[in-house]
């Protein structure tokens, strides 16, 4: 064998070395896509359009047949809104014992400015979109259309929920000042309370005294924008002056979180302070 044969070994060996790997590589089996839960659409006669559904079952569901699951209903529930994230706190927190297993309902927006405000009188306000105030035909749609739907295609207690930032913490006020019995646990990060002057602050004091139903869950949680920690600091007052006993509330100032960043920590530490899992709430 002549010296060239002798300087070409090393690299026929370390070809053969490369292609030993890469090979099964390029037989692996084609992607297809993720799938984490459902999706279906819903004709709303309330909205006058088809809104989008998707829903996270958390672990065990599937495992049985008569398992029958709380709800809670998100706003902004769009796989490029807070759908992923939510759900993925759901499942670890479930997994890991620090919250009871919910089904998780997300609607994602098609107007988003116009479905989570009330009514204003403040021309600023109505400059943010094309149209506003539509809440009260939102609330309509979850009520009539989507609770009805959810009952139906999965298995569910009466016990239900709803979690929103920002305009979705308004509408989540909003709906527990003017629509209490709706649901039992009222979930609001960063309520935009300055909404319309701030009225539903101003009206909370004597909107609640009025409840007389079954007993309510509230969490507040706020982040270090100023406009929005002051309103929600005057509702907590307002909510520790009346001392209704239907409503047990927790005020959850984040200063070190931003508006942009505050959903996620303050979900995080509200699904582990509403849903305790049931030993947890027996022990206190």
């Amino acid at each position: 064998m002549n010296s060239c044969s002798h300087l070409l070994r090393p690299g026929l060996l370390l070809l053969l070395f490369v292609t030993a790997f890469v090979a099964p590589a390029t037989a692996q089996s084609k992607a297809t896509p993720l799938a984490i839960g459902h999706t279906f659409t819903l004709a709303s006669k309330a909205l006058g359009e088809t809104r989008r559904i998707n829903v996270y079952l958390p672990a065990g569901y599937a495992d049985s047949k008569t398992l029958r699951l709380p709800v809670l209903y998100m706003p902004d529930g769009g796989l490029a809104e807070d759908f992923l994230h939510v759900a993925g706190l759901v499942q670890v927190s479930v997994g890991n014992n620090t919250m009871r297993p919910f089904i998780l309902v997300g609607i994602e927006n098609t107007q988003r400015r116009r479905d989570l405000t009330g009514p204003t009188t403040n021309e600023k306000d109505k400059k943010i979109a094309p149209k506003v105030g539509g809440s009260a035909a939102f609330r309509q749609f979850i009520r009539q259309e989507l609770m009805p739907q959810i009952q139906q295609r999965y298995r569910t207690t009466n016990e239900t929920a709803i979690v929103g930032e920002s305009l979705a913490g308004l509408f989540v006020v909003e709906t527990l000042l003017l629509e209490p019995t709706l649901f039992d646990h009222y979930l609001a990060f960063d309520p935009s309370l300055w909404w319309n002057n701030e009225q539903l602050v101003k009206q909370a004091a004597a909107t609640l005294q009025t409840y007389k139903g079954p007993a309510k869950t509230l969490y507040l949680a706020s982040s270090n924008e100023s406009e929005i920690v002051a309103g929600t600091q005057r509702l907590a007052e307002i909510l520790k002056a009346s001392a209704q006993p239907t409503l047990t509330w927790h005020y959850e100032p984040l200063p070190t979180e931003t508006h942009g960043t505050i959903y996620h920590p303050a979900a995080l530490k509200a699904f582990r302070h509403v849903f305790k899992p049931a030993a947890d709430s027996a022990a206190k």
